[in-house]
């Protein structure tokens, strides 16, 4: 395998081979997902599951959600791939961990990612404790919480309100994993993917493990992926036996789209080949993988970003029109209007002092200008200092070439007439003595 990673990582073949799968990919039919009832069930609608492998609930009148059932069947294991639950698919989720007898989840997004809700938080906060989920008849209590530095392991207690029955559900949330990317290392991730292992939830004596992100693909199949190779590394006893593309096609025959990214194509061959050696006898890799993940730190803050503020004025509940986003190109346009009705500009540069002047001619970016990007609502108030001062220059630059060429034209104005004043006094002076003593000398000798 570590030939194969090297053949097609030194010539950068992975996005060329990540294509191939995508063209080799089962499309079978998700008709059932396409349904008008089923349409707000979706987090995405080019993401759907397969009508021969999709989880059918039954309890409640509503069979469908928006997850897929992954059999391995020589490596014993079953996933239940789904996407992060919706405001209104929180109650069907539990519905499914429940009715699959469904011991662990595998959370692998963050609620807010890039300012973007990516998922519902479908348990309940440390202030709450308990979450009740009236349309399905579930409770959720938090019971306890671990914090790592890029993981929490949450113990939840599921409890059906009609019949009174308690589970114990183990909550396995990744916390630093970008989305359509990778995590810092194959170290972090396989310490991660060992401890929920440990747990005894993928074991085949329990429910199939539930894995999400945000859609249910992308980093949910690299999860299972490299799960399921080592389990079949483990198993055969022989890793050169495993060929991790055959087995994403197989995947791929359950749910669509399983790797979303050619890197997470290349993160997980790294990953399934380091995770090979501690299978294969080297034991004390899992103890140095935890030391590189650094798990022990204290974990960075994820704090939903803050709302984006609304232009100054009295504070309403109603709509607010958007906020130039684009404050240089909206200067840039305010100048070539004004430059092409110089005559107005020129008048009011000239009708009052240059204080007054520099301030009325300052342009001002207004909430409804057109800036190719309706809707945002992200003032800038900072980078517009400079393109004004920019604008005042030009602006200035104009008037003082129209002044140029109207003194060329001979429109002289006052200041420059009282320039020439004193001299155009003493040259009439001048000749006026001059004519009187020639007019003398004519009379007197001639």
């Amino acid at each position: 395998m570590e030939a194969e990673f090297r053949g097609i990582d030194e010539p950068g073949s992975w996005n060329a081979i990540y294509q191939e799968i995508r063209q080799q990919s089962s499309e079978l039919p998700c008709k059932l997902a396409k349904l008008p009832e089923n349409k707000t069930r979706n987090r995405y609608r080019d993401v759907s599951p397969f009508d021969h492998s999709r989880i059918r609930l039954q309890l409640g009148t509503n069979d469908y959600i928006n997850a897929s059932l992954i059999s391995v069947e020589e490596a014993q294991r079953s996933y239940i791939l789904t996407q992060g639950p919706l405001p209104n698919t929180c109650g069907h989720f539990w519905e499914m961990v429940w009715e699959q007898r469904t011991m662990g989840v595998v959370m692998l997004n963050r609620v807010i990612e890039k300012g973007s809700v990516k998922c519902a938080q479908y348990w309940p906060p440390r202030e709450a404790r308990e979450a009740v989920f009236e349309d399905t008849h579930f409770k959720l209590t938090l019971v306890s919480e671990d914090i790592k530095s890029y993981y929490t392991v949450r113990q939840l207690e599921l409890e059906n309100l009609s019949t009174l029955e308690t589970r114990e559900i183990l909550h396995f949330h990744y916390t630093t994993w970008p989305d359509f990317g990778v995590p810092e290392s194959p170290a972090s991730f396989l310490n991660f993917l060992f401890k929920v292992r440990e747990s005894g939830c993928l074991n085949s004596d329990q429910g199939p493990v539930v894995v999400h992100c945000s859609a249910g693909i992308g980093r949910s199949g690299t999860f299972c992926l490299v799960d399921t190779c080592l389990l079949l590394m483990s198993m055969r006893k022989d890793p050169s036996s495993v060929h991790i593309r055959d087995v994403l096609l197989e995947m791929r025959r359950y749910r669509m789209g399983l790797i979303q990214t050619a890197d997470q194509l290349r993160f997980s061959y790294l990953a399934v080949i380091e995770g090979a050696r501690c299978i294969m006898g080297d034991a004390s890799l899992q103890e140095s993988w935890k030391e590189l993940s650094n798990e022990e730190d204290v974990p960075p803050e994820f704090t939903p970003p803050p709302p984006r503020p609304r232009p100054p004025g009295p504070s309403v509940n109603g709509t607010v029109e958007p906020i130039s986003f684009f404050p240089e190109i909206v200067v840039a346009q305010n100048d070539s209007h004004t430059r092409s009705a110089p005559s107005e500009t020129a008048l009011r540069w000239r009708g009052g002092s240059e204080g007054a002047t520099a301030q009325s001619q300052s342009p001002t970016v207004s909430a409804d200008q057109p800036d190719g990007q309706a809707g945002s609502k992200e003032p800038a108030p900072k980078a517009s200092t400079k393109p004004h001062r920019l604008y005042e220059t030009e602006t200035q630059q104009g008037l003082n070439q129209d002044q140029a060429a109207e003194q060329a034209a001979g429109d002289v104005s006052p200041e420059a007439l009282g320039a020439w004043t004193p001299l155009l006094a003493n040259v009439c002076l001048c000749t006026a003595l001059a004519l009187g003593a020639y007019v003398c000398y004519r009379a007197c000798f001639h």
